[in-house]
């Protein structure tokens, strides 16, 4: 069980890294900085010298080489393959321990993984769909969160023993479920290139009720033309993903202000202290964001934190859940 425990926890920082790769890929706009898959213009890193890139522009004359998108997107499927080979040696470490959970759960971790790579195939073959995009986003955070997952199972916390919250299963399981919601709205606004459509705050466009298109903003059967870099929303479809991802962002802090005062007359206090710290810098990373016009190191805490958030919360449902 110690090596089941010590390789998940490996795992979640991979899978933070991971996380952390798939940002900056996306936020330098190297979706398709490697237009194949799993190689890179059919080498298997990228190509380096003079040689190598004039037979890579050969083989994709459509995609012209530029070595400062295929590193950030080679990198992040190099790490994110190094996952599956963790889930593989977790599924080999789990047949030897007496827990049947562990066992289903780190076989299911291994299927989820495989399908992301499956998806990362596709986001390339498909030229950036954004409702396949944003599939491949969201399961990077259902991996971390069931990485973590086998992590708890796997190692007995005496301190996580004695807490008993069952009394706020609705109200955690209320705020899971409007976090969750929230991170698809952000995952669907980078998807689409709609994080700079508001570029002031707290208004979007000077206005407090922008022109908003929600109808072409959350189609989900969107073409892609050649590809969807940059995207082919028109201003107010983006603004309408945007704005969206805002309101949600004050529905999600009242469920959690709600959830953090019942915790903090809980057993679990120091849980309320922490989702408020993550909460706070969350929202502040999101408006430095637009006021900054999308630095890149604070747009990429802006998904790690929207990580650590996801975990904690979960940790509040698992506490509040556990038989």
């Amino acid at each position: 069980m110690n090596n089941v425990r010590n390789l998940s926890f490996i795992g979640i920082c991979m899978a933070f890294v991971v996380i952390a790769l798939g940002a900056w890929t996306r936020l330098v706009d190297a979706g398709l900085g490697c237009p194949d898959w799993p190689g890179c213009y059919g080498f298997v890193f990228w190509p380096n010298d003079e040689a190598e890139i004039a037979l890579a522009e050969s083989r994709f004359p459509m995609f012209p080489y530029d070595i400062n998108k295929a590193i950030p997107e080679q990198v992040h499927r190099i790490f994110a393959a190094s996952l599956g080979v963790i889930a593989i040696i977790l599924v080999a470490l789990s047949s030897n321990t007496q827990s049947k959970s562990i066992q289903r759960w780190s076989i299911f971790l291994l299927v989820l993984i495989c399908c992301q790579g499956l998806f990362g195939y596709l986001t390339v073959s498909l030229k950036l769909l954004p409702i396949i995009v944003t599939i491949h986003l969201f399961g990077g955070f259902a991996t971390l969160t069931l990485l973590y997952f086998i992590y708890l199972k796997s190692r007995n916390f005496q301190i996580l023993n004695q807490i008993n919250i069952s009394h706020l299963k609705t109200i955690a399981s209320v705020a899971m479920a409007v976090l969750i919601f929230q991170i698809f709205l952000g995952v669907w606004t980078s998807t689409n290139y709609a994080s700079l459509a508001c570029a002031d705050f707290p208004t979007c466009q000077g206005s407090y009720l922008p022109e908003m298109d929600f109808k072409n903003g959350f189609n989900l059967n969107q073409e892609v033309g050649p590809n969807y870099l940059y995207g082919l929303l028109d201003n107010p479809a983006r603004v309408a993903i945007h704005y969206s991802h805002r309101v949600s962002a004050l529905i999600v802090t009242f469920i959690f202000l709600i959830l953090m005062s019942r915790l903090w007359f809980s057993d679990a206090a120091p849980l309320a202290s922490t989702l408020g710290i993550l909460l706070i810098t969350q929202i502040t990373l999101g408006i430095i964001n637009v006021i900054y016009v999308l630095p890149l190191y604070v747009a990429i805490a802006h998904n790690l934190v929207a990580a650590c958030l996801l975990l904690a919360t979960f940790t509040v449902n698992y506490l509040a859940w556990k038989k």
